[in-house]
C-alpha cells in the first residue's frame, strides 16, 4: 500500500489553517507511536542541551522541526526533504505561527550536506526509504560536530513494513528496505565513522498492536475508500483509549525484539 496518496489527502485537509496544522502535529503525536519514542529521546537530550544547531533529514510534515523550534530560539534547525509541496505547506505554516528559528529547503540526503555543523541530527521514517544508506551516513557524520548526536527511527528486519510471509512483499510500498538487522545498522554506521551508538527495539508487542489499531486499519480503509475518512472519528473514540494504554507500555518498556529500532550515535 503507499502512504503518499493518503498523506497528499490529509495535507490537504489539515493545511487549510495554522490551527488546523497545529491539531493535525498533535493527532500525530498521540496516534504515532515512533513519535512517542523519538520524544522520549529528544526529552533526554534536551536535559543536557540548552541550545543546538540542528538537522531535521527528511522533515516530511515538519512536526519534529515544531516540536524543537517550539524550545525557543536557541535552538536552530535546518529542515530539508525532497518533497517540495511539503517544504512549501511548512514555510507557510512557522512563518504564520513566528517560527523564525526553522528553515526548510529541498535537500538530497545522499549529497554532502554540511561540515562540522550540527548538534544533532534527527532522521525519522527516512533510511527505509534510501539505498544509498552508507553514503546517507557518512553524510551525517560528516555534517556533525564532535559529540553531536545522531537520533534515527527506521524499522527492523523483524516485520518493521509488515512483510508477509506468503506474499515476500512489504504493506508500506514506498519503502526499498524491509528493514534493518541490529548487526547491519550497527556495522553500516561503523563504515560511517561512528564508533559509539546505541539500537533500541521499538515496537514490541503492545506497539505491534497498537500499530494496527491507530495506523494500520484506518490507512486500510481509506485507501480502499476517502468514504470512510467520515469513520475516522467515531473509530477513534472507540479505540484510541487502548491505543495510548499500549504506546505508553511500549515507550516505557525494553524490549528484546521490536519491528523498529531507535538508534543513537555520536561523533567522536
Amino acid at each position: 500500500m503507499n502512504y503518499d496518496p493518503i498523506k497528499k489527502d490529509l495535507g490537504i485537509v489539515f493545511n487549510q489553517s495554522t490551527f488546523l496544522r497545529k491539531i493535525f502535529y498533535s493527532l500525530l503525536d498521540l496516534l504515532l507511536l515512533r513519535t512517542w519514542h523519538v520524544h522520549r529521546e529528544l526529552k533526554l537530550w534536551l536535559k543536557s542541551n540548552k541550545s543546538a544547531q540542528i538537522l531535521d533529514a527528511g522533515s516530511g510534515f515538519g512536526q519534529y522541526s515544531f516540536y524543537m523550534a517550539k524550545r525557543g530560539k536557541q535552538f536552530q534547525i535546518d529542515a530539508v526533504d525532497v518533497k517540495e509541496d511539503q517544504i512549501a505547506d511548512c514555510k507557510q505554516f512557522f512563518k504564520k505561527c513566528g517560527l523564525n528559528n526553522a528553515n526548510f529547503a529541498f535537500g538530497d540526503l545522499t549529497l554532502p550536506i554540511a561540515q562540522d555543523k550540527y548538534d544533532l541530527v534527527m532522521c525519522v521514517d527516512v533510511m527505509e526509504h534510501i539505498l544509498e544508506d552508507v553514503t546517507v551516513f557518512k553524510n551525517f557524520n560528516q555534517a556533525m560536530k564532535k559529540g553531536g548526536m545522531l537520533l534515527i527511527s527506521t524499522p527492523s528486519d523483524q516485520g518493521g513494513s509488515d512483510v508477509h510471509e506468503e506474499t515476500g512483499e512489504s504493506f508500506i510500498g514506498e519503502h526499498v528496505r524491509d528493514g534493518y538487522p541490529v548487526a547491519e545498522m550497527a556495522d553500516k554506521l561503523k563504515q560511517a565513522g561512528f564508533t559509539q551508538f546505541e539500537i533500541l527495539y521499538s515496537y514490541g508487542t503492545p506497539g505491534k498492536i497498537a500499530w494496527k489499531l491507530s495506523m494500520k486499519y484506518p490507512m486500510l480503509m481509506l485507501n480502499a475508500s476517502k468514504l470512510f475518512f467520515i469513520l475516522i472519528p467515531p473509530y477513534y473514540l472507540i479505540t484510541y483509549p487502548f491505543s495510548y494504554l499500549l504506546n505508553w507500555l511500549d515507550t516505557n518498556s525494553k524490549h528484546n525484539t521490536g519491528t523498529g529500532l531507535i538508534v543513537k550515535a555520536w561523533k567522536s
